[in-house]
């Protein structure tokens, strides 16, 4: 099972590592699309007393160093060569 999840996803996840970033829009639409903290991490809580904690499902995603790569290389694009301050 684990070698089809690879085989499935060692494509996209190249595909993404590869994507270089030259054009502007595409670079903030990235930077803003993909979150800088995983969106599902929460605490519960009930009059100020945390009940439960869901942890950041976002290590499970099979895909999720290379979103972290591509939102970080957009960033880096808009500052470095855009001269944009983030």
């Amino acid at each position: 099972m684990r070698n089809l999840i690879s085989a499935v996803f060692n494509p996209l996840r190249q595909w993404l590592d590869n994507l270089d970033i030259h054009n502007p829009d595409v670079a903030l639409f990235l930077y803003r699309a993909i979150p800088a903290q995983c969106p599902f991490a929460r605490d519960i809580k009930l009059f100020g007393h945390t009940l439960l904690h869901i942890p950041p499902l976002c290590k499970f995603n099979p895909l999720y160093e290379e979103l972290m790569g591509l939102r970080f290389r957009a960033m880096c694009y808009l500052v470095d060569e855009c001269g944009m301050t983030i």
